[in-house]
């Protein structure tokens, strides 16, 4: 059965809210009179007020963990080199890729969003665990999912950059090394993908302006001739489904 949508778009918020989810419900029932304080180990206590600013810190950091650590980073960027392959200004809409990445990001996530979420999520909402055992059940799938598309260039360099012992197995590199070579492989597929895309209708744009110029028709942009040229060879080949297609077996 697949998870819900916001369990798919969200594991990591929840992830991080969760404790505090967790201990502010008991804690209302047993100090109903009393004002809100939750005791954490070496800082006392924290109000009310600070809970809420600290929550929100933590909630700013997740749209920058779904751009860098899931696939939406691959897909934005072959997206924009469609449309600029393809010449089409601003069509499809920024608002129409942005929603696509994201439910496609949705998609391939499932299963690692559905993970954490049974193995850390919901035993750290239930109250079972706290959120440091939740973070560290959550990071052994996205670990794995990151690792699988890393490439081992990317992680030697950051880990000689760290100036940390060389690990032994994948299991033992930290998640601030295996993020950032993530995200530089992320980009580097991105853009050989992009080439590729750009290639056949640039060769179009080619075509189209060498045969104008040979017409001597040189006050004709060729861009506005190409253009229905490569929307038609977009169109006859069904463009989004094989491109769409390739994006998701990439990750597979």
């Amino acid at each position: 059965m697949r998870p819900r949508l916001h369990h798919i778009l969200l594991p990591l918020a929840l992830l991080a809210v969760s404790s505090t989810v967790a201990t502010a419900a008991p804690a209302a029932a047993a100090q109903a009179a009393t004002p809100l304080n939750v005791a954490i180990n070496g800082m006392g206590t924290v109000s009310a007020p600070l809970q809420i600013v600290l929550l929100m810190t933590l909630i700013s950091f997740v749209p920058a963990a779904l751009v860098i650590m899931t696939s939406f980073t691959r897909i934005a960027i072959v997206f924009h080199f469609l449309r600029m392959a393809l010449g089409t200004q601003d069509m499809p809409s920024n608002q129409m890729m942005v929603g696509l990445t994201l439910f496609l990001t949705a998609f391939i996530m499932a299963p690692i969003a559905e993970r954490i979420n049974e193995v850390a999520v919901q035993p750290a909402i239930a109250g079972k665990i706290d959120v440091g055992e939740a973070l560290n059940r959550a990071t052994p799938p996205m670990r794995t999912f990151m690792l699988k598309q890393t490439r081992q260039a990317d992680l030697a360099l950051f880990v000689d950059l760290s100036k940390s012992e060389h690990p032994k197995t994948a299991e033992d590199l930290p998640m601030t090394v295996v993020i950032p070579a993530y995200a530089i492989s992320e980009l580097k597929t991105g853009f050989q993908m992009g080439f590729f895309i750009f290639v056949p209708f640039l060769l179009i744009d080619l075509v189209v302006s060498t045969t104008l110029l040979s017409m001597g028709m040189m006050q004709l942009p060729p861009a506005m001739i190409s253009l229905p040229f490569k929307v038609l060879l977009f169109v006859m080949i069904d463009g989004w489904n094989l491109l769409v297609g390739s994006l998701v077996r990439s990750f597979h």
